[in-house]
């Protein structure tokens, strides 16, 4: 039974060396030339300013929030594109009336002012 595992472990095998034999080659012919531009740390385009457990304006997680719920309600549209044919008047409709209230919430949130950023 366990000669049916043979192909697998040697698969892993072959696969560990394979990666450990890359990094190896990568540190031993890759170039070395450090400089301190090249060492210091990088974030996001701006120099490191501040402790890394800085605190972040609620904002900033409202409109990532906002950003997923809308981005997931708009996934909804494509399997509905999918069967439009097959749904017919009813399923236009019912589209229509989920699109016309994901309207409102993005109406509802930009009036509220939840997408304004200072």
């Amino acid at each position: 039974m366990l000669a049916e595992y043979l192909p697998t472990l040697l698969f892993l095998i072959v696969a560990t060396g394979i990666g450990i034999a890359l990094i190896v080659i990568g540190n031993v012919l890759g170039p070395r030339r450090p400089n301190p531009e090249k060492l210091s740390p990088y974030e996001c385009g701006f120099p490191a300013f501040e402790d890394a457990r800085m605190r972040f304006d609620v904002r900033y997680y409202l409109v990532a929030i906002l950003f997923i719920v809308f981005d997931l309600e708009i996934a909804f549209i494509f399997p509905w594109a999918v069967v439009f044919r097959e749904l017919g008047v009813f399923g236009l409709v019912e589209m229509g009336v989920f699109l016309a209230l994901l309207v409102i919430g993005f109406v509802y949130v930009w009036k509220k002012g939840a997408l304004e950023w200072e």
